[in-house]
């Protein structure tokens, strides 16, 4: 029997019952441990984790993941920028040297920030203090209704709907029986992914469109395998651009969300519940493909 795949999906903020901890993705966690291959063997062994800090304050198990088992890291930032140290970073960074895959996705303006410090997949990531997006023209508001957060923040829809994306290149993460994927889950304000430069082995392969100014924007980058100055073989590599994509809250708006979410929710996925298939074949895609499977 072969191998499961072994996933870490971990945050990047210690468990707080009011925030968006690990048991807020509940349904994504469920999802991939009910996968199977074509043996009817689990696909996947998942492992959830919320930050914790050891007495030098490095997490103890990012920090040392290139030792663990783990194949695929699936890294959600939500923090305002110290959710990850140079010891996490460095661990991390060993994981993927050694060929682990990494899915790290964050949200709007700031909220996830210390993906920053990460490089590599990290730098993917644009945020409204440290590495902007290289085009200055978006570096404005594209939400202009929750007035709180600013840039970036694309407005793809209401929690609890789902938009309607682009295949900007043919790719695997995006196939599914008969076609291509077509709807994520939407969020009032998202973050901002793209290709880094001298990352020749990245692209977009997902874009959305704005529901207030119409302006394309990335969802989806994905980072090929490929060796880096050292000889190392990388990992794959996904930079996402809101961990909205994922959560229970915007698959399934009666799971609930944290007191501090201030946008009314939609109701797309509770009038046409067949659009979440796309998502959830997604996620099967992202496992199947950072594994190399």
């Amino acid at each position: 029997m072969k191998a499961p795949i072994r996933i870490l999906m971990q945050t990047t903020i210690p468990y707080a019952a009011d925030d968006w901890h690990s048991g807020r993705f509940s349904l994504l966690r469920n999802h991939l441990a009910s996968l199977r291959d074509a043996s009817g063997n689990a696909l996947c062994e998942v492992t959830t984790r919320d930050r914790e800090m050891n007495a030098a304050g490095d997490d103890p198990v990012l920090s040392t993941l290139d030792a663990s088992d783990f194949d695929e890291l699936w890294l959600f930032a939500i923090d305002q920028g110290d959710g990850l140290t140079t010891v996490d970073c460095q661990g991390i960074t060993r994981f993927r040297q050694r060929g682990g895959g990494i899915m790290a996705t964050r949200d709007h303006q700031d909220l996830g920030k210390s993906l920053c410090t990460l490089g590599g997949i990290g730098r993917a990531h644009f945020f409204h203090s440290q590495n902007p997006e290289p085009d200055p023209s978006r570096q404005v508001a594209d939400d202009t209704f929750t007035t709180s957060i600013s840039w970036p923040n694309y407005h793809s829809g209401a929690n609890g709907d789902y938009q309607k994306i682009s295949a900007a290149a043919h790719h695997e993460l995006l196939r599914r029986p008969g076609g291509v994927i077509e709807f994520f889950p939407a969020h009032p304000h998202e973050g901002a992914v793209g290709v880094p430069a001298g990352e020749p082995q990245a692209h977009v392969v997902a874009t959305g469109t704005s529901q207030t100014t119409g302006r394309s924007f990335n969802l989806v980058v994905a980072f090929e395998s490929a060796p880096d100055d050292h000889g190392n073989q990388l990992g794959r590599g996904i930079a996402q651009s809101s961990f909205h994509h994922f959560v229970d809250y915007n698959w399934d708006t009666e799971m609930g969300c944290p007191s501090f979410l201030e946008e009314p929710p939609g109701d797309g996925y509770h009038r046409n519940p067949a659009a979440l298939d796309d998502i959830k074949t997604y996620v099967a895609n992202v496992a199947r493909w950072l594994a190399g499977k």
